[in-house]
C-alpha cells in the first residue's frame, strides 16, 4: 500500500512534468491519505485502487470530497458523495459500494439526484391545482367543472389548513402518517387563526376542528389524486385515511309537526310580505333539497311535466328530485302540499340575501333540522 508520503511524490513529479495527476494517483483511500492530500494550483482526483470508481476529490481551497465516476447510457457520470469531515473515508467507500450497486442495476445516481431537487411542494402542486380548477379542468362529482362556490371553499382549505401545515413537504415524500397527523392537528385546532378578508374590516376566524379536519384531508386526497394522474407521484398516501364522520342531521320533523308547519305556513301566506318566505319553505320541507337549491332555483330546473326538479350541478350524484302529483298548498287539515306554479312566484319575489336570512331564521326557531 502506498504511504501518504508516496503520495506526495507522485504529485510532485505530476506537477513538475506539467501533467494533470488525476489519472496518475491510484493508493487505497484511508484517513492518513486524505489528510496527507494537499491543495495544489488545481483541483485533482485520487482514485482508490482497491474499488474501482472510488475517489477523491481535492479542491484547490484545500476541500476534499467524495465521488464515484460511472458510465451510463455512453456518458461518463460523476456523482459527489459528501465532504471529507461530514463522510469518513469508511463510510464515504460503503456509500459508493452502494451508489455502484445502483449503477450496475441500470440506476443513474446523478439523474436521480437532479430529479429529487426538482421534485415539488406541496405549495407547489396546490398552486398547478387551483390553476386547473380555475380553468375548469377539475371534475366533481358527475364528471362536471365544480361550481365558483366550491372553488372558493377549496382554496380556504387550501390556504388556511394545507398549505399552513405541510406546504413545504416534498409532495413525494409524503407518507400515510403525514396525511394522519394533518388529520389530527386539523382537529385538535392548530390552524386556527384570525384571517383577513378582502372586505372592508372583513376578518374569517378559523377554528378547525373534526368537520373540517374531514372535509380537507378529503380535498388533500382529491390533491395528490390529481398529482398521481400528472405522474408526480406513483400512489395517494391520502387512500385508506380514516377520517371521522362528518356531522350528519338526523333530526326529522314527526307528522304532527308537519302539520304544525303547515298552518304556520298557511298563516304567513296571508301577509304578503311572507308570501316568497313561505313558498320557498313549503318546497324545502316536500322536496328534501338544501336551501341554497331551492333559493337558486331556474325554470330550466323545474320539469313541471314530469312534476320533479332537475339540477346541472356537480354537487348531487342524483341531479333529480322527484315531486308528486300535488295540487294545492294547504290541505283541509292543515297538512303541506306544493303544486310546482309556486315556482314562479318564488323566481319572481325572491331576493336572495334577504331570503336566505330568514329561511335560516325559520330554520334556527325549527330546532336546526335537516328537511
Amino acid at each position: 500500500m502506498r504511504t501518504p508520503s508516496t503520495l506526495r511524490t507522485l504529485l510532485n513529479r505530476a506537477q513538475s512534468s506539467n501533467v494533470t495527476p488525476s489519472y496518475l494517483v491510484m493508493v487505497k483511500i484511508t484517513k492518513r491519505v486524505v489528510e496527507a492530500a494537499e491543495p495544489q494550483e488545481k483541483d485533482y482526483l485520487i482514485w482508490d485502487e482497491e474499488l474501482s470508481g472510488f475517489g477523491l476529490r481535492v479542491f484547490n481551497s484545500g476541500k476534499r470530497s467524495y465521488v464515484i465516476q460511472y458510465r451510463t447510457g455512453g456518458r461518463s457520470r460523476r456523482y459527489t458523495i459528501g465532504f471529507h469531515g461530514a463522510w469518513a473515508p469508511e463510510t464515504a467507500r460503503r456509500e459508493a459500494k452502494v451508489q455502484l450497486g445502483r449503477v450496475a442495476g441500470g440506476d443513474d445516481p446523478v439523474e436521480d439526484r437532479q430529479l429529487d431537487h426538482k421534485a415539488i411542494t406541496v405549495k407547489e402542486l396546490c398552486a398547478r391545482y387551483f390553476a386547473d380548477l380555475q380553468a375548469g379542468l377539475i371534475l366533481g362529482k358527475g364528471g362536471r367543472p365544480k361550481k365558483a362556490s366550491t372553488i372558493v371553499t377549496d382554496t380556504r382549505r387550501i390556504e388556511r389548513h394545507i398549505v399552513p401545515l405541510i406546504g413545504t413537504r416534498r409532495v413525494k415524500d409524503l407518507t400515510k402518517a403525514d396525511i394522519n397527523k394533518v388529520l389530527k392537528d386539523i382537529m385538535a385546532g392548530k390552524t386556527r387563526a384570525s384571517v383577513k378578508t378582502k372586505k372592508l374590516r372583513g376578518k374569517a376566524i378559523v377554528r378547525g376542528g373534526a368537520g373540517t379536519a374531514t372535509r380537507t384531508v378529503g380535498l388533500l386526497g382529491g390533491i395528490l389524486t390529481y398529482a398521481v394522474e400528472a405522474g408526480i407521484i406513483e400512489s395517494n398516501p391520502a387512500h385508506g385515511i380514516r377520517k371521522p364522520k362528518d356531522n350528519v342531521r338526523k333530526r326529522r320533523l314527526s307528522e304532527a309537526e308537519y302539520r304544525i308547519l303547515g298552518r304556520m305556513l298557511g298563516n304567513a301566506a296571508k301577509q304578503e310580505k311572507y308570501t316568497t318566505i313561505a313558498d320557498i319553505v313549503r318546497q324545502l320541507a316536500l322536496t328534501g333539497c338544501r336551501r341554497s337549491e331551492i333559493i337558486g332555483l331556474k325554470w330550466t330546473e323545474a320539469d313541471t311535466e314530469a312534476s320533479c326538479l332537475r339540477w346541472r350541478t356537480a354537487r348531487r350524484v342524483n341531479p333529480s328530485v322527484l315531486l308528486g302529483c300535488l295540487s294545492s298548498n294547504i290541505s283541509s287539515d292543515g297538512a303541506l302540499t306544493m303544486s310546482v306554479h309556486t315556482f314562479s312566484r318564488v323566481r319572481a319575489r325572491a331576493t336572495r340575501s334577504v331570503v336566505s336570512r330568514t329561511v335560516g331564521s325559520i330554520f334556527s326557531r325549527s330546532h336546526r333540522c335537516r328537511m
